[in-house]
């Protein structure tokens, strides 16, 4: 998977107890359209996924979420999603957004895929954080 990028907010969430890793509902979603790294949050009427039809849930998929803690270092992992076209297909899209589905939709990152994506029917596409499953989404020492 492409490189990981934080929303800005997102280290100002952490520290105001925005997102509950343990409780809360985190979402991937598709889009084409560029995140900004200033957004706070991340909405479909802003920021047009494909539509919610053709094997794309409304809001995308959740993942779960894993947390665990190490000499002083705590991993969040997510595990992998699996979105698989139907007739009349996915997308486009490039960018792969996470964002707390259960917190107001706070933004957490994103991923550039570097060229738009559509898939046609039966096809599929895997995010896999860390190219694993679960895999680490970050790390805060």
């Amino acid at each position: 998977m492409a490189a990981y990028n934080k929303f800005q907010d997102f280290t100002e969430q952490q520290n105001l107890a925005v997102h509950n890793w343990g409780t809360h509902t985190f979402k991937i979603a598709l889009t084409d359209t560029a995140p900004v790294a200033t957004q706070t949050t991340w909405n479909t009427t802003d920021h047009p996924a494909p539509l919610a039809a053709n094997g794309y849930p409304a809001g995308g998929i959740a993942t779960t979420i894993g947390i665990s803690e190490a000499a002083g270092t705590t991993t969040i992992t997510g595990t992998q999603v699996i979105f698989t076209a139907t007739p009349g297909g996915i997308g486009p899209f490039r960018y792969v957004i996470l964002y707390n589905n259960s917190a107001a939709s706070a933004a957490v990152a994103w991923w550039d895929n570097a060229a738009s994506v559509t898939l046609s029917d039966t096809q599929t596409f895997t995010v896999k954080f860390n190219n694993a499953s679960p895999g680490t989404i970050f790390t805060e020492t």
